[in-house]
């Protein structure tokens, strides 16, 4: 034995001056993102380098990945302001050496560290965070626990949680790989909770970036605000460059969904299911004509549509930007099949909770679907060259 410190002394405890020197220990290819400035949409980023600095965290405006897993963790009892602060500063060293394509330090397979997969890592802070002491002052605007909703069917085992990460990557294995890292060098401080993986297709077959389908075969974020625009900023991002996020694991009964035609289920919907057009338009990016009827006097998009009840129209002006992703969980033969659905928003409080409980109580779609799971977690800035994750908050 030689008495060299282990990985996480060095890292975990050696305060921010080591940690800062390991975060800019190397360049980072700039792919198809400049630095500071978060990809508004990742167009042309398949099989690219997603540049991890900068004002905000970069995937939050960029497509949903190909590939991708989420896990929740609980801090483990002895882990306070400083403790979290130090797993930060890890989780960064980490995360600039993975997107880039190198192995993190420490890194046990480290040929499983490749470059040109557009990998990105995304770190939230949960409530309790602001429980700690010398934090209970710091919640950002609006962020609560999301309240329970009439048809919530609420399962321990997918909810609630003090951390998240979210890795998403084109290639599975590094998405396994990256978060193996992150589970690893979060040891000291905290435990996995839960974790969800998902998928998501956002390539057209030319090759050009599209909306992406859910599960239910319905074309998903279409009246998302575009990254890059006043409304996105304006919907996304706090005072401080950070978001909130809600995680909700809805699980879709694809058994009678199915038993519908497909004008039945547009109705539900209100869109198109050929190309997500809503059924007053012809293309997908039409404007909603929610006074149109049709020969027989019934509203075109009927009062209970989602499309309608979720329209920032109906809801005093009020947006989210919503991202998705499809899973499928297989126990023997049964199989059960969903959707991960993410939804950024400055203040949780007045943007998303009024949204969600008009949607809960009459959404034509509660009948072919079921939370099973939810959490929410502040978002904090991103971070540059020399600086770290959640350092505004932690530091």
């Amino acid at each position: 034995m030689t008495g060299r410190p282990s990985r996480r002394q060095l890292f975990g405890y050696a305060g921010a001056a080591a940690a800062g020197a390991a975060v800019t220990g190397g360049a980072v290819a700039l792919g198809n993102a400049s630095s500071g400035e978060p990809p508004a949409a990742r167009d042309s980023a398949r099989g690219g380098t997603v540049v991890p600095y900068g004002d905000h965290q970069p995937a939050i405006a960029a497509t949903s990945p190909r590939h991708a897993e989420l896990v929740a963790f609980r801090l483990l009892g002895g882990t306070d302001k400083a403790g979290l602060g130090r797993l930060m500063r890890l989780w960064t060293s980490d995360i600039v050496a993975l997107t880039a394509g190198r192995p993190a330090p420490g890194d046990t397979a480290p040929e499983l560290a490749i470059p040109g997969v557009a990998l990105t890592a995304t770190v939230g802070f949960g409530p309790r965070v602001f429980t700690l002491t010398g934090l209970a002052d710091r919640t950002p605007r609006g962020f609560i626990d999301v309240p329970v909703m009439s048809h919530d069917r609420l399962q321990a085992a997918w909810t609630g949680g003090d951390l998240l990460v979210l890795v998403g990557a084109d290639d599975a294995v590094s998405v396994v790989h990256a978060v193996g890292r992150l589970v690893a060098d979060a040891a000291p401080f905290a435990k996995p909770l839960w974790r969800q993986t998902g998928f998501w297709n956002s390539t057209g077959p030319d090759g050009q970036p599209v909306t992406g389908r859910n599960l239910f075969n319905q074309v998903d974020g279409t009246g998302n605000p575009a990254p890059g625009t006043p409304d996105f900023d304006s919907t996304v991002w706090n005072e401080d460059g950070g978001t909130t996020l809600v995680v909700r694991r809805i699980k879709l009964n694809l058994d009678t969904w199915d038993e519908l035609t497909r004008s039945e289920q547009e109705r539900a919907v209100g869109r198109k299911l050929s190309n997500g057009a809503p059924q007053t338009g012809t293309a997908e990016h039409d404007e909603l004509d929610l006074e149109a009827r049709d020969a027989d006097n019934r509203l075109v998009i009927a009062k209970n549509a989602h499309a309608r009840l979720s329209h920032h129209s109906e809801n005093d002006g009020r947006r989210i930007f919503r991202k998705g992703l499809n899973y499928v969980q297989d126990t023997g033969a049964t199989r059960e099949t969903g959707l991960i659905f993410l939804s950024y928003q400055a203040d949780l409080v007045s943007q998303f909770i009024p949204l969600l409980t008009r949607l809960d109580a009459a959404d034509a779609l509660n009948e072919w679907t079921t939370t099973i799971g939810s959490a929410a977690f502040a978002i904090p800035p991103g971070f540059h060259e020399g600086g770290w994750l959640g350092q505004g908050l932690l530091g």
